[in-house]
């Protein structure tokens, strides 16, 4: 692999062997230490293209991608990967190559992901919203030397402008109506046709179907499951965006243990909705490699729509629903008004943000669906823990160890110490999952691995029986007074107000204390509640320093494209405030 970055420490690979850990007890000598084991992994390191390869050559006559209406076989996404395949290399695509995804859900994806991993390359995810600035920086820390993205003017003249400013030899440009049904495609074309690119075609700027112009017989290439598949960038809240170089084999691992997690490969084709972009890990894991590796369906949306997602859970009734509480939560509005037949869907995982009680119980009784919390990052591909759906589901709880993870909580001030069950600490984690390392940072590599088990920055605790705990990110802990202060410790209390919908607590600047707490709250209606009645609700619920100095209420919190609720955009209001 060309330009790789040093792997840095490597993690074990099961966490069942712990014997050469230099662990030290903590305070209480004689309680057990917060250590929790999952359940065994059984798979062996593999490519990610094995798993589409298997299934096109079991299911080949299956569908494989409904997007929109338009329905894909599994034979027909195989033989679109080969093509394209063929068309990357003939762009120079070779082992290690980087390319960039930029693009909403649509069946381009699967297909060029797919196919640049079958060239050897390595794909570099990009969200298609971000903005110049932000697409610069990926693009020279990735090193990127080709990118694909849509037709959307709008993204497209980002893509093109952040590309040619980086020195990439190729942009190849996918243009939605393509891939829509016909009746669809040609309103498209009239509706949006201020919004569609049109873009030049010369030696650097390709149209999509130019790769799959060839015989569709790639050249053979020598690709090893611990070759790094995807550069997958971190949120970068507290600088810039770092790269976890997850490998064909964490990739995989994740996705072997998310079958065992539901229960195993079913009997009949199961239909998976995928709302969630395909660019973030959370949904490349669950959504693509989980689709592929089980031969499901891919019910593909190309963004968060309401009126879209009800459409697509009544026309293609999925039987697994991953998706984010901001998701939940919005259907739970909808299912307060009229019947949500979601009888269906046998399996509902949430990720990406905690799970406030109140929605996943609000989702339940509306619905009738089982909802789980899972619990997991970027740098582990992503899950390492989850509720499980048959047995205790425990009020609060991130859930158990995903199978062949082994979770830790170690000391915060000395992270060499474990500490004992049901104290708080750092959430550590090892397991096959978990990446190489951070792409071209060894020093960076260094610091989030510890006696080779990965940091994850999560304050949390492991009870009497393995059940993880959160408690909040370190680097979101608010210092008041002396105290440390956990924003979601306010935020699960004010989620017990009825009135309340969404809740972000940041710390803001406080001349007496440092910081102090400050919640943004949005209601189910503008006269449901005011900041000084959200404020006596919390006074028996959490402690005086936790109080909120100020509640604002709002009428929309903002959120990030997956629809996490964001923290940045509020932080950067109150420090402009504090400045002025």
């Amino acid at each position: 692999m060309d330009d790789a970055a040093p792997a840095g420490t490597s993690p074990t690979s099961t966490g069942e062997n712990l014997t050469n850990l230099s662990v030290e007890r903590a305070a209480d000598a004689t309680a057990p230490l917060a250590i929790k084991v999952g359940v065994p992994l059984p798979s062996r390191p593999r490519l990610l293209g094995d798993l589409l390869a298997d299934s096109v050559s079991r299911f080949a006559d299956r569908p494989a991608i409904d997007f929109m209406g338009s329905i894909t076989s599994y034979g027909q996404l195989g033989e679109a990967v080969h093509h394209a395949t063929r068309g990357l290399q003939d762009l120079g695509v070779k082992p290690g190559t980087r390319v960039a995804l930029c693009l909403p859900n649509t069946p381009y994806y699967p297909i060029a992901y797919f196919a640049t991993l079958a060239a050897g390359g390595i794909v570099v995810n990009v969200n298609p919203l971000y903005v110049e600035r932000e697409l610069n920086h990926l693009l020279a820390d990735s090193g990127a030397e080709i990118i694909l993205t849509c037709d959307i003017a709008e993204i497209h003249a980002r893509v093109v402008k952040a590309a040619a400013a980086n020195g990439l030899r190729h942009v190849v440009t996918c243009p939605i109506a393509d891939v829509l049904p016909p009746l669809k495609r040609f309103a498209y074309r009239i509706v949006k046709r201020r919004e569609i690119a049109h873009p030049v075609r010369d030696a650097v700027h390709l149209p999509f179907t130019a790769l799959l112009a060839n015989d569709g017989k790639p050249a053979p290439v020598t690709v090893a499951p611990d070759d790094v598949a995807v550069l997958q960038y971190t949120g970068g809240t507290t600088g810039l965006p770092k790269a976890a170089m997850l490998s064909h084999a964490n990739l995989v691992a994740n996705t072997d243990a998310m079958v065992i997690h539901v229960g195993g490969e079913s009997d009949e084709q199961d239909r998976v909705l995928g709302v969630l972009p395909l660019f973030h890990v959370f949904a490349l894991t669950n959504v693509l490699n989980f689709a592929m590796r089980t031969g499901a369906e891919m019910i593909l949306l190309p963004r968060f729509d309401l009126k879209q997602v009800l459409a697509a859970l009544k026309r293609t009734r999925p039987t697994y629903f991953p998706a984010v509480p901001t998701i939940y939560n919005a259907l739970n509005g909808v299912a307060e008004k009229q019947t949500l037949d979601l009888s269906s869907i046998k399996v509902c995982i949430s990720g990406g943000a905690p799970l406030p009680q109140e929605v996943r119980q609000a989702f339940e009784t509306f619905t009738g669906a089982k909802l789980v919390e899972g619990y997991g990052l970027s740098e582990a591909s992503p899950i390492i823990t989850c509720n499980p759906f048959e047995g205790i589901n425990k009020k609060g709880s991130a859930g158990l160890p995903f199978p062949g993870t082994t979770i830790e909580i170690r000391d915060r001030e000395d992270p060499t110490r474990i500490m004992p069950a049901g104290e708080k600490g750092e959430i550590c984690a090892r397991g096959p999952q978990v990446m190489q390392g951070y792409w071209l940072k060894p020093d960076e590599t260094a610091d989030v691995f510890v006696d080779g088990a990965l940091r994850t920055g999560d304050v949390g605790y492991l009870d009497a029986d393995g059940y993880l705990f959160l408690v909040d990110r370190i680097k979101d802990m608010i210092l008041c007074g002396g105290y440390n202060v956990y924003p979601r410790i306010i935020e699960e209390a004010l989620y017990e107000h009825p009135a309340v919908v969404e809740v972000v607590v940041i710390g803001v600047p406080d001349k007496y204390r440092g910081q102090s707490p400050k919640a943004f709250v949005t209601l189910s209606s503008p006269d449901a509640a005011t900041p000084e009645s959200l404020r006596d609700f919390l006074r028996d619920k959490i402690s005086k320093i936790e109080l909120p100095r100020e509640i604002e209420i709002r009428d929309s919190l903002p959120k990030t494209l997956i629809g996490k609720l964001s923290k940045k955009e509020l932080v950067e209001e109150e420090l402009a405030k504090a400045a002025s």
